[in-house]
């Protein structure tokens, strides 16, 4: 589901709520502004200490990739490496070049265009390896600014309760005071909790997942792109290609309906 992740939290945060209020606390008991302030400068601040300002800046793109993100549909990029490799077998490498242009994929296109220059096929697999590494570094750097914070948080909210104990024990004179003192000084370790557990470890988890997924697709698609160079029979690609996809996304007889052609000429350099 597209938006599992913004579901998941809300639901996570309305039953932590709803826990509360059925053990007999009120809403009200969570309202602490100056708690909610530490938590937010506290953690936003050593996450910017730790990422820097590039990395701090992606954060709310990163957010709208995780609430938004469009599921990956690994089946359709089989169907279209088996529809190139049969193009290919009929009437040549060459004649893929006017494919290229209608590709959305941007990574398949350049698989692709190496393969219509007549790029030798390691050199292929080098390149397009060396973009997968590429790709994968940069999530691992958008994934970092939600770790950090997720382990800043919880140790911020300790340094707030602190802070508002110091403040209780310096007003012991007035014992009517002491019960919502501690109360509220707890609410800042309650909210780093919360949120790190709750906001920060799951985006991070589901960006972590978004990378594997996209790191599998262009695994597949580099597997394809070789073997449409290398003149491999439609039948075999699909074959070949499918292992990628989960069971329960496999189209029924995609593989099936893939033509036999015959063995091409050798094609010109």
């Amino acid at each position: 589901m597209k938006a599992a992740t913004g579901i998941g939290i809300a639901v996570a945060a309305v039953g932590i709520l709803l826990a509360a209020m059925m053990d007999g606390t009120s809403p009200a008991a969570f309202i602490n502004i100056s708690a909610l302030i530490l938590i937010i400068a506290g953690t936003s601040g050593v996450t910017l200490a730790s990422v820097g300002m590039a990395g701090f800046k992606q954060i709310p793109s990163l957010y709208k990739i995780v609430i938004s993100a469009e599921p990956i549909d690994v089946q359709a990029r089989v169907n279209l490496l088996v529809s190139l490799a049969e193009q290919a077998r009929r009437e040549g490498l060459l004649a893929l070049d006017a494919q290229i242009a209608e590709i959305d994929d941007e990574y398949t296109k350049k698989g692709l265009q190496l393969v219509v220059d007549g790029t030798d096929p390691e050199l292929v697999r080098a390149i397009l390896e060396a973009e997968i590494d590429g790709m994968a570094a940069r999530h691992h750097a958008g994934v970092l600014p939600f770790e950090k914070a997720g382990g800043f948080a919880p140790t911020i909210g300790i340094i707030g309760t602190v802070m508002g104990l110091v403040h209780v024990l310096q007003n012991l004179s007035a014992p009517a005071t002491l019960g919502p003192s501690i109360s509220s000084a707890f609410i800042a370790t309650l909210f780093g909790v919360a949120s790190a557990n709750v906001i920060y470890l799951p985006v991070a988890n589901r960006l972590k997942a978004l990378s594997a997924a996209e790191v599998e697709l262009r695994t597949l698609t580099l597997e394809g792109i070789l073997s449409v160079q290398a003149g491999d029979n439609p039948r075999v690609v699909a074959d070949k290609l499918t292992s990628f996809v989960p069971p329960a996304e496999r189209g029924s007889g995609d593989a099936d309906n893939v033509t036999e052609m015959p063995q091409r000429e050798a094609e010109a350099a």
